[in-house]
């Protein structure tokens, strides 16, 4: 028993250092989004980092409707990168679990 303890614990450890290795290259995975009429793109990582926003000079000569969109695709973008973010730290977490009996509930 003490053993099987014993080789939990390593695979928990193990899982850990696989987690935070994910959380690491979730700075380098990539999201774009624009807008319906290509005015405005943004890119940001899965770890929900903006890297760039792209604006067409035909917002620029309305700042309510700039600041609407970039509100509008920015929010897009940052919902699709915690769901890329969070699909991947879950998927890494759950393979590497040990099976311990009665503690089922991340299958």
């Amino acid at each position: 028993m003490f053993g099987d303890m014993m080789g939990m614990m390593g695979k928990l450890k193990e899982t850990q250092q696989k987690v935070e290795e994910t959380k690491k290259r979730m700075d380098t995975v990539l999201v774009d989004e624009k807008s319906s009429d290509d005015l405005l793109n943004v890119t940001v990582t899965a770890s929900r980092i903006i890297k760039s926003i792209h604006i067409d000079d035909a917002l620029l000569e309305d700042k309510e409707q700039l600041e609407d969109y970039l509100i509008l695709i920015l929010n897009k973008a940052l919902d699709k990168a915690e769901g890329i973010y969070e699909n991947e730290v879950a998927a890494v977490a759950k393979d590497g679990m040990p099976n311990i009996p009665g503690m089922d509930m991340f299958k």
